[in-house]
């Protein structure tokens, strides 16, 4: 009898489903998370195959691990900190994300932006996520050495600072382990910035043990 009526309940629910206009599928595609990730080429998958970046890399991960997590990738080569800016509003609007990936300054450095700039772009970027109860992870980079030593320690400490006064969660460097490698060049296309399709699993690496735990 029990049987009989979890049956006749199951098939309730469906047809009130039905009759609301969703099926239980659709019901389940509703009820998933969004991901937003934001950030430059390094996460845009500049100079290789689409599907292939660290991003999309997290996306398949998130399927087998964590399936009510939806990825949505907004970066773009060459985008700034400002650019982010700019277009966030937009996409918080439109994706409601409870969780943003914020991968972003390093191209201003290198066109020699102000780095108060960028702190203050990055940090006007993590309270507009807050504003909407999203949490954020922000991705630190490095710059090289031939930027002088004051410069690059205080790019690198800017991250930092934001992340301990924003009360983000925060990944030190993105490249660890592909730009200071023994052989720094070997995962690198010719252009010597953008990492190639071999160290994306890397990168994922590298981000996922700090975004797993914010899932």
């Amino acid at each position: 009898m029990r049987s009989v009526l979890q049956r006749r309940d199951f098939n309730l629910q469906a047809l009130s489903l039905c009759l609301s206009g969703l099926s239980p599928g659709l019901l389940s595609a509703q009820q998933r998370s969004n991901l937003l990730v934001i950030g430059d080429s390094l996460s845009a998958e500049y100079g290789i195959a689409r599907g292939s970046g660290w991003v999309a890399l997290l996306s398949a991960q998130l399927a087998r691990e964590k399936p009510q997590w939806q990825v949505i990738n907004a970066s773009i080569s060459g985008d700034t900190s400002a650019g982010g800016l700019a277009r966030l509003p937009a996409l918080l609007h439109q994706h409601q994300p409870k969780l943003v990936v914020i991968e972003l300054g390093a191209n201003d450095a290198l066109r020699g932006f102000s780095l108060k700039m960028t702190e203050t772009n990055l940090i006007d970027m993590v309270m507009a996520c807050h504003k909407i109860k999203a949490a954020v992870l922000l991705i630190g980079m490095q710059v090289p050495p031939n930027y002088g030593a004051d410069y690059a320690q205080s790019f690198t400490r800017m991250f930092e600072r934001i992340s301990r006064q924003q009360r983000t969660q925060w990944v030190p460097f993105l490249l660890k382990g592909i730009a200071d490698a023994a052989n720094p060049t070997a995962l690198f296309q010719p252009d010597r910035i953008h990492p190639k399709t071999e160290a994306h699993p890397k990168i994922l690496s590298n981000v996922w043990p700090v975004l797993k735990a914010m899932l």
